[in-house]
């Protein structure tokens, strides 16, 4: 069973940095997109943070562009992302995502992490 396991959340004053980590905790066959959702309280759904090829190319919501920095390691399987300046508007929980192929004649599938939660307080 594949599983990601994320890191990294917490309480940050507005203004400050905080690094959210996700690791796949299996031996998968290939990882395709990898990136970050969050959903803020009151919202409905998810909204995509960033997210990242496998050769690295990267898209960012509008509202963390020039904050946010998202980057991978193909070896260990992880995807990170740095995020600088927080506002409260940022508060919410954050999810990794992963595209992947478990095998070599499996169907890509998307799996998710626990969730963590980020809060951006003074």
């Amino acid at each position: 069973q594949v599983q990601l396991v994320e890191s990294g959340g917490g309480l940050v004053q507005p203004g400050g940095s905080l690094r959210l980590s996700c690791a796949v905790s299996e031996t998968v066959f290939v990882i395709n997109d990898m990136g970050w959702f969050r959903q803020a309280p009151g919202k409905r759904h998810r909204e995509l943070v960033a997210r990242i090829t496998r050769e690295d190319s990267t898209t960012y919501a509008d509202a963390v562009k020039g904050r946010f920095t998202i980057s991978r390691d193909n070896a260990q399987k992880t995807v990170s992302v740095q995020m600088n300046s927080l506002k409260p508007e940022d508060t919410a929980i954050y999810y990794c995502y992963a595209e992947a192929r478990p095998r070599s004649d499996s169907l890509f599938y998307d799996y998710w992490g626990q969730g963590t939660q980020v809060t951006v307080s003074s």
